[in-house]
């Protein structure tokens, strides 16, 4: 029989949990080993076994790990082809200890904090991507344009298999030369509801972390099967209303550059100049247990590379970290969120994307 670990799960004030979020669960010999010295060597962050990789080996977590290749050599490409430029700050406002998008954009505070939700595919990079955009969009508008473009869209036509994996480049691209509609999560979930152009049409899933409260099917049960990718959506759903409901009338676009930078300081200042960013890292497979507080590698071997968003940034008891927006569903992590170490190995600092901070967004004509 498979050992019994337990742990409870820990947060800081600020990202809080119910209280009676607990697990004891049968897990896998190496993965009850990888916890207890996560918990043991560090505690800036909290380890959990869960039910989706209890009795599963180390490394589980790969199919949800659809960056393809190196990442910052594809940005680096980007750039030496004039596809992407690389971000010079304009502003001489001092960088602040600590900086949260959602709150320093109040108007657009609702796109900024949807956390949404992959299903049991590899497309990270577009959701980093369309969510990162929607922000943007809205807070160059001033507000005005509040609405959650799809990564539908931008997932399935971008690329011919987006569940494979994508590139960090590609949703910023699809996005300035083809547009994208607008489009909410499965089933009209999620804080934008129905009325948008193309809904997420696969099914929320529990992904890596403690359940909790989370209602939804985990990774490989039923109701949650491996996906494969749908065609490319050419007509807008059911539930599409008003300027949204006509697929080659509801594309949204931007005039200006694909922007990129690089380190903690630039990625700073892209942030607080024009809102979240996309970004990507190397997942370890400690990752996989991740409960809350700050993350820094620990132990395990790499398992692929992930696409999140970067919201924001701050310090607790004296450790620098990013905020970051995960696309595993507001039950996952901190609320839907991670924090990670500035400058952790894995390289989630190395190189980002967006838009350009002048960039005029519109509809596509």
């Amino acid at each position: 029989a498979l050992p019994i670990f337990t742990a409870a799960l820990a947060l800081s004030s600020a990202f809080a949990a119910p209280a009676s979020v607990t697990l004891s669960t049968p897990v896998h010999p190496e993965r009850a080993a990888q916890i207890k010295e996560i918990n043991a060597k560090q505690s800036t962050w909290t380890a959990a076994a869960h039910p989706r990789f209890a009795a599963s080996p180390l490394g589980a977590s790969k199919p949800l790990c659809g960056v393809n290749g190196d990442w910052v050599a594809e940005v680096e490409r980007a750039v030496l082809t004039g596809e992407a430029e690389r971000f010079i700050s304009t502003s001489d406002a001092p960088i602040p200890d600590a900086f949260d998008s959602e709150t320093n954009w109040p108007s657009c505070a609702k796109t900024i904090g949807d956390i949404r939700d992959q299903s049991n595919c590899g497309c990270c990079w577009a959701f980093a991507g369309a969510e990162a955009a929607s922000d943007r969009m809205c807070i160059a508008t001033g507000g005005k344009m509040l609405m959650p473009l799809a990564a539908q869209d931008v997932c399935f036509c971008a690329s011919f298999d987006g569940c494979g994996g994508g590139q960090i480049t590609t949703p910023w691209t699809f996005i300035k030369n083809k547009g994208s509609v607008t489009g909410g999560q499965y089933e009209s979930s999620g804080p934008f509801g129905a009325g948008y152009c193309t809904d997420f049409t696969l099914p929320h899933c529990h992904h890596h972390g403690p359940v909790g409260n989370d209602p939804y099917p985990s990774e490989g049960a039923p109701g949650c099967a491996s996906q494969s990718s749908p065609k490319c959506p050419r007509t807008c759903g059911a539930n599409a209303t008003g300027d949204h409901s006509t697929f080659a009338e509801d594309k949204y676009t931007f005039e200006g550059k694909m922007m990129t930078a690089s380190g903690e300081t630039e990625i700073k200042q892209m942030i607080m100049e024009g809102g979240p960013v996309e970004t990507a890292f190397t997942v370890y497979s400690d990752f996989e247990n991740y409960a809350g507080g700050v993350y820094s590698h620990t132990t395990g071997q790499p398992v692929g590379g992930h696409a999140v968003k970067f919201v924001g940034w701050g310090t607790d008891n004296g450790v620098k970290y990013w905020k970051v927006a995960n696309s595993w569903n507001p039950y996952w992590g901190e609320k839907g969120y991670f924090r990670i170490k500035v400058g952790s190995p894995g390289g989630i600092d190395d190189s980002v994307t967006g838009s350009s901070t002048d960039a005029t967004w519109k509809k596509k004509l």
